[in-house]
């Protein structure tokens, strides 16, 4: 090969390599403003190129649609907070315990690669009516029969999706502040023990305050994740109500490709709740970096 055919090969080179990336971005991008327009009712190959609000009207007067979005909302939150505690358990437990990386691999990324769909099977395993737990509580006489055990598949408080949530959420709390609370511990922790601080106090008025941010951010993902999450609520959840997406996919299945406009006005009112998230957390980690 000629010098200027290595030449022209090396230019085209980092050209090539991103080509992959480009085409799925531009399917990305077409597929959220196709969707975008559909919510507001226009879909040419119908001919309907008319821009409405009626369908996002039509949503929040849906006695089904309300429900469903306070059920997604009390799930979100429910389990990011108790990923945020449990997280801070996680993170200063291992920090306490000066954990080695095999040990870190095991509380934080092994949950973390396990996918929901593998956790969901676990869950029901555990505590379905003809789980191990309820069966092990009859044998011991704590509940009258395994009936009496509250059901992990379809309860209305979702408690099963929670405990599902938890088991990659509470690890990804302790992965986003693990660092900065070692940091924190090996330098103002020691300064505030040696005046006289317990380890108590220290943890809570030196280095939780410090890993504030990271925490905040952590909650802020977490809680988007867990409200645009399909398919543990489809598993596990309730018929009535349905979390969000399982409806807005519900929706979409319906024979009548004119509903195809609703569904599309459940997703865009998911879109602009976790667009309000993404705002809040560019303005936490704006915030920081001026501090």
């Amino acid at each position: 090969m000629s010098l200027r055919g290595r030449k022209i090969k090396g230019a085209l080179a980092p050209y090539a390599l991103i080509a992959p990336t480009v085409v799925l971005v531009l399917v990305f991008i077409y597929g959220v403003v196709n969707g975008v327009l559909q919510g507001f009712g226009i879909m040419p190959f119908l001919g309907k190129t008319e821009f409405t609000l009626q369908y996002y009207l039509e949503a929040f007067g849906r006695a089904d649609f309300t429900a469903s979005l306070g059920f997604s909302l009390y799930i979100s939150a429910v389990s990011s907070a108790l990923a945020v505690v449990g997280g801070i358990v996680l993170s200063a437990a291992l920090t306490r315990l000066s954990a080695s990386r095999a040990l870190q691999a095991v509380g934080i990324s092994i949950p973390l690669m396990t996918a929901h769909t593998l956790v969901v099977l676990f869950v029901v395993s555990l505590f379905a009516g003809t789980g191990l737990v309820p069966r092990a509580l009859y044998a011991l006489g704590l509940i009258d029969g395994i009936g009496a055990f509250p059901s992990v598949v379809g309860d209305p408080s979702g408690w099963g999706i929670v405990l599902v949530y938890l088991w990659k959420e509470i690890p990804f709390v302790a992965f986003c502040t693990i660092a900065i609370m070692a940091n924190v511990s090996d330098r103002y922790g020691e300064a505030a023990l040696t005046l006289g601080a317990s380890a108590l106090r220290s943890f809570f008025s030196v280095t939780l305050p410090l890993c504030k941010g990271a925490l905040v951010k952590a909650f802020l993902i977490v809680f988007a994740f867990s409200f645009g999450s399909y398919e543990v609520p489809f598993l596990l959840g309730p018929t009535l109500p349905k979390a969000i997406p399982v409806l807005a996919y519900l929706e979409f299945q319906n024979p009548d490709i004119l509903n195809r406009s609703y569904a599309m006005a459940i997703n865009g009112i998911m879109v602009l709740i976790c667009t309000v998230l993404a705002i809040v957390y560019f303005i936490v980690l704006q915030r920081e970096r001026r501090r």
